[in-house]
């Protein structure tokens, strides 16, 4: 049992995990919301998907804090989540949406950290450097959500909100919207704290590039120098 549970940990501490994640993140950021969108009852996988998300950063941290952190705020999102998919009267979904809010800003950092331990330079870094990318994605449909949820709107536009889980599909495209373009003009933000996180994402969006871009550039040529 040890020795696979450091197998496990090796790998997910390797560059090769980088592209596991990646297929992990393509199905949550872009297959998902079109499963919504069609009608699947897909609500279930969608919480499995961010519970296994959640799980890995437990195996891709390396210090013991961040392992104890991982591990706190996972076992306090599957319950919270637990809480209000069974039967239960009570239901804590805002701060579920904080534990995982939280979760994937420790996992951002577990995975720039990940990105840039040593000098290396290669096509998993690069791929590394993409799923960091979705996850600032990710963390921008938690935040609006969570304005949602404290304001009663964050988004509004040619959409229809429900006030639920399929609400996710909106969130993470206006998210990606606002971190690769400056909108469409489809949806947009409906209070201050929505656009500020609009504008946010959009300032990440142009910046994260060019500094990743700069920083393994720069690795790269730091290590042919010592070679």
């Amino acid at each position: 049992m040890k020795k696979t549970f450091t197998q496990i940990k090796d790998y997910w501490l390797s560059d090769a995990s980088f592209l596991t994640l990646l297929i992990m993140l393509i199905f949550i950021v872009f297959v998902m919301p079109v499963l919504i969108d069609l009608g699947y009852d897909s609500i279930l996988f969608l919480n499995i998907m961010f519970i296994a998300l959640f799980f890995t950063g437990i195996f891709s941290a390396k210090e013991n804090i961040l392992i104890v952190l991982t591990t706190t705020l996972f076992f306090a999102h599957v319950v919270l989540k637990l809480i209000r998919l069974s039967d239960s009267p009570y239901e804590y979904y805002f701060w579920e949406r904080i534990v995982g809010l939280l979760n994937l800003l420790v996992f951002i950092f577990i995975n720039m950290r990940l990105l840039f331990r040593n000098e290396e330079i290669n096509l998993y870094r690069v791929i590394g450097a993409i799923n960091v990318y979705l996850l600032i994605a990710l963390f921008g449909a938690f935040l609006f959500e969570i304005i949602t949820i404290f304001y009663g709107d964050s988004i509004i536009g040619d959409i229809k909100l429900r006030n639920d889980d399929e609400d996710y599909a909106y969130y993470i495209y206006y998210s990606l919207v606002s971190l690769t373009t400056v909108g469409y003009g489809d949806i947009y933000p409906s209070n201050m704290a929505s656009r500020m996180v609009s504008v946010f994402l959009s300032a990440t969006g142009i910046l994260y590039p060019a500094v990743v871009i700069a920083k393994l550039v720069a690795s790269a040529s730091l290590k042919q120098k010592k070679d």
